[in-house]
């Protein structure tokens, strides 16, 4: 059905079968969203973590108690690319520092450098010249299985665990089922060593643990250490080769490189991945129980001995406290270890997330919370205190234990084996997490300068300001924006060449792959991809499938993953409904998802007996019952620039590809038209990428000249809207705005009332 749609000034005839249920996102909230984030918690994070710092005696403490981006900027945007500064405000903290032996307390307001500002449009100005910060897609802290085979064809497992920073643990497993470790890529140790060093010292101690394991009992042969402390000086010897051992310097070490949070760090994605890799309800969920299951709590039996287990009833035995479950694989009997973790929900009368519980935590340490309080305030107040111990950002022997576990029972099924190159495995690093982690360069630079100074200064007369050293976290700052991979000299050819650079994901970069390194893998369109990451717009070249970018309605959630939205089909009436989901990729995973072009009836029934569906990396026809979700729009594959090609369904990809990356090399022309055959998107790219002036309060215009709008709103006041005039961009290109309101004129609040390059009547051109 033909129908008219406005965009921006122009109506157009729409010819599209398929009406949109979701609104596309902003183009550019990737970016401003996670400057945002940085402003309001990501900056309070890096302070905390570095605070208390305290001199080597422990009679001088500082502590970092709060910040705040001074309001007054000294120029705006337009000045700061005339006097080619960088537009950004002083950053000023709150410092106080305590004297344990007079008990004296000093604070101070305290100048740590100017720090950059994002514009309105996404952007950094930086010596005058605009630029972008372009997010790094790396893989996610967390563990991984794999497998390979051995020349008989038998398969081998291994793992490693990656953390935020800190060592690496890798396991693996050989043609003699001896399981060995790596710590922090040295040479392999017996698994066995590994554990005897946490404290599992006896060959009993170990059986009990793990259950007679046939991979166990070959490695505890292969083991020559029988005891903790045995254990604990051979670990130290293949970490520290040519240092005299000793059983205590072997746990320190132990110790630092994993359980202490300075060192080691998860991170809250770290975690979250852990949990949900190392939870005992996702191995033990339909399989058969070799015992009856009790609950932790009551001790009623939840599963009974030789019963499947459901996904409900494996959820309810991992929260009530249930670490082990033996199973009944074929008749052999396996023992499935979880990481101790629990829902807080069911132990708790209050809303965990106003505690700022927002994950499972640690049983253990609930536990002894809750015998020790009773009341709720109390229970709130403990939480509160003990959070960095109920979701430790470090690993736990726990999680070591679970992770053994784990691979022992890969080869009985238990457990799944992870693709490296799933959008579930990889995640977004913004803007907001890269000044992060630059901050955090910076300040643990400054610490130590603060602790040189503090043994050296008269204790008595110091103050906060002779301690601190600002420059090493200005340095840090500058040196990330100036010179990092990832910070980029905006492309500004066309407002799509504009929003493209905005929205794309790069592999490169520091911590990231290089080039050369790269494998086929890697750069290939992988079925994750869908709704997320744009299969047809990367680079030719050396470059291919490194750089990608986000799709259209894709978007970035807390964890950094990229979610797409999908359109909940009601189960119970088979109604595809208007409520619409978004879901990160593994999650997907579970659900067979019908395509945006599938015909439905008035009352949003199928209108097929069959109907084409994507499961995972298959493409299935089902009968309508068993579609659970369906795609919100045909567009939501593509990049923004792709989406611009009409009639891109009949073109050959790979001219796609040429056409999607063209289109950012066009230069803005004097007198724009816009296209006769457009998709409808152009007045979106336009308006988001902040070429085009925008009316902000509804009135009447009442004067236009070629630089100035005056429009006069309707309590009276008068808005002055200034417009750029035949200013040069990055490349060198005209920027340069045309009012197309007339004196007059009625104008709403968002309406579109000067064009910029590249646009006409507010659609780009």
């Amino acid at each position: 059905m033909v129908h008219p749609v406005q965009l921006g000034k122009a109506t157009r005839m729409s010819y599209s079968k398929i009406n949109e249920v979701l609104e596309m996102p902003n183009l550019i909230e990737i970016q401003k969203n996670s400057y945002q984030w940085f402003l309001e918690e990501g900056l309070r994070e890096v302070l905390r973590d570095v605070s208390p710092i305290s001199d080597y005696t422990g009679n001088l403490i500082m502590e970092f108690i709060d910040y705040s981006l001074d309001e007054n900027i000294k120029y705006s945007v337009e000045e700061c690319k005339e006097r080619d500064t960088t537009y950004s405000a002083p950053l000023k903290v709150r410092v106080r520092l305590i004297n344990k032996e007079t008990g004296e307390v000093k604070e101070q307001e305290i100048f740590m450098g100017d720090f950059p500002l994002m514009t309105e449009t996404g952007t950094f100005v930086i010596n005058g010249a605009e630029r972008v910060i372009v997010s790094q897609l790396v893989r996610s802290p967390g563990i991984y299985y794999s497998m390979d085979r051995d020349k008989t064809g038998k398969k081998l497992y291994s793992n490693t665990v990656i953390p935020n920073r800190g060592a690496w643990l890798e396991y693996e497993t050989d043609s003699n089922n001896i399981v060995s470790v790596r710590i922090d890529r040295t040479r392999k140790l017996p698994i066995t060593v590994f554990l005897r060093a946490l404290g599992y010292g006896t060959d009993a101690q170990l059986i009990q643990l793990f259950g007679e394991d046939e991979k166990l009992l070959a490695t505890i042969q292969k083991d020559n250490t029988k005891s903790e402390e045995e254990g604990l000086l051979e670990v130290y010897k293949r970490l520290r080769p040519g240092e005299p051992p000793t059983v205590e310097s072997a746990g320190t070490l132990l110790n630092n490189l994993f359980f202490d949070p300075k060192r080691y760090d998860l991170s809250k994605v770290g975690r979250y991945k852990f949990n949900k890799k190392l939870a005992l309800a996702y191995r033990i969920w339909g399989k058969f129980a070799a015992d009856s299951i009790a609950d932790g709590q009551t001790g009623e039996i939840i599963v009974e001995k030789g019963h499947v287990i459901t996904e409900e009833a494996a959820w309810k035995i991992q929260n009530s406290g249930v670490n082990v479950v033996n199973l009944d694989i074929n008749g052999k009997i396996v023992r499935v270890i979880g990481n101790n973790t629990v829902d807080i929900k069911g132990y708790i009368n209050f809303d965990a997330s106003s505690v700022g519980i927002t994950e499972k935590v640690r049983y253990g340490i609930l536990k002894q919370i809750l015998d020790e309080y009773s009341s709720d305030e109390d229970i709130k107040t403990a939480i509160i205190n003990n959070k960095d111990l109920l979701i430790p950002k470090n690993i736990t022997v726990d999680d070591i234990i679970a992770s053994v576990n784990y691979i022992l029972g890969l080869d009985d099924g238990i457990g799944t084996l992870d693709d490296i190159d799933h959008l579930g495995n990889r995640r977004l690093r913004s803007v907001g997490e890269l000044l992060q982690n630059q901050f955090r360069i910076g300040l643990a630079r400054m610490e130590r300068v603060v602790r040189e100074r503090m043994t050296i200064q008269d204790i008595d007369i110091v103050t906060p300001q002779a301690l601190i050293n600002i420059r090493p976290v200005a340095a840090a700052i500058k040196e990330f924006f100036g010179s990092s991979q990832l910070s980029q000299f905006m492309d500004q050819t066309n407002p799509l060449a504009e929003l493209t650079h905005k929205r794309r994901l790069s592999a490169l970069g520091p911590g990231g792959l290089s080039r050369e390194r790269a494998g086929f893998e890697v750069r290939d369109v992988h079925h994750s991809h869908y709704g997320r990451m744009c299969p047809i717009e990367t680079p030719e070249g050396p470059n291919i499938g490194l750089i990608g970018s986000l799709s259209t309605y894709a978007r970035v959630n807390e964890y950094g993953f990229i979610e797409a939205p999908y359109r909940k089909v009601d189960k119970k009436t088979n109604r595809v409904t208007d409520e619409v989901v978004y879901m990160t990729a593994d999650e997907e995973d579970g659900y067979i998802v019908a395509e945006a072009n599938e015909p439905l009836d008035a009352e949003g029934r199928f209108v097929n007996k069959r109907i084409g569906c994507r499961f995972q990396d298959e493409i299935i026809e089902v009968s309508p019952d068993r579609v659970d979700y369906m795609d919100v729009s045909p567009k939501q594959l593509v990049s923004v620039a792709t989406a611009m090609i009409p009639f891109l369904e009949n073109d050959d990809a790979n001219r796609a590809l040429m056409g999607s990356n063209m289109q950012r090399q066009a230069v803005p022309l004097i007198k724009p038209e816009a296209p006769i055959i457009a998709t409808g998107i152009e007045y979106k790219a336009a308006r988001d990428s902040g070429v085009v002036k925008i009316c902000q309060n509804s009135g009447i215009v009442e004067k236009v000249t070629s630089n100035e709008i005056v429009v006069l709103r309707e309590d009276g006041v008068k808005d002055h809207y200034k417009l750029l005039k035949y200013q040069r961009s990055n490349q060198g290109t005209c920027i340069n705005q045309r009012p197309i309101v007339k004196k007059g004129e009625k104008v709403n609040a968002g309406d579109v009332i000067a064009d910029g390059p590249s646009t006409d009547q507010g659609e780009i051109s």
